[in-house]
């Protein structure tokens, strides 16, 4: 099954294009304008895509409107992938190193899909590290104006994190039972 998802530029583009905001739908031509690619590249691999029930199709007016199926086995991988080369993932994998020690980058699953917050304090970005205040805040206020609403984000230094770990603080369990896709660093570096 893993052949199937990268047989061609177009379908990545068109992968990136999809989950990078999964709560949109598309028209083949605005695929086109996005992915950049001839539209009949786009229509053959959205018919593939269709065939293996990446996507779903809609008829509306005279367009046929597409939008990524969440009940496809690799859905919440590949949305995973997306937030790492798209967006705030890519920018703070490429300024790893301006950031500071970064050992730890988390986005909120509500974040990653573009789904509102469940309350006004959820956490879209926890960040674990000794970080560089300026270059992050610099990253997420360029994230803010692109998607035109508050990031919710929270800095914390190792020390910080295993002290709220062993107190079973509320704030980082409230964090931590959320959907969370992880940018940089491993789960067990978050989790203890």
């Amino acid at each position: 099954m893993l052949k199937d998802l990268f047989i061609s530029k177009t379908r990545v583009k068109l992968l990136e294009t999809f989950l990078a905001d999964p709560t949109q739908m598309y028209h083949v031509r605005d695929l086109v304008r996005k992915t950049g690619d001839e539209i009949n590249a786009v229509r053959r691999e959205l018919a593939r895509m269709e065939l293996l029930n990446m996507v779903k199709k809609e008829p509306r007016g005279n367009r046929l409107y597409y939008w990524f199926r969440q009940d496809y086995v690799y859905y919440a991988d590949l949305l995973s992938l997306v937030a790492k080369s798209t967006g705030l993932g890519a920018a703070l994998i490429k300024n790893r190193n301006r950031l500071g020690n970064v050992v730890v980058a988390m986005l909120s699953g509500r974040f990653v899909r573009h789904l509102p917050r469940k309350s006004p304090s959820e956490v879209d970005l926890l960040i674990v590290g000794d970080i560089t205040q300026p270059e992050l805040v610099s990253l997420v206020r360029a994230e803010e104006a692109r998607r035109e609403q508050t990031i919710n984000y929270t800095p914390m230094t190792l020390e910080e994190i295993r002290f709220r770990r062993t107190r079973h603080d509320p704030f980082l369990a409230d964090i931590l039972v959320q959907s969370r896709v992880l940018i940089i660093g491993d789960e067990q570096d978050l989790v203890g």
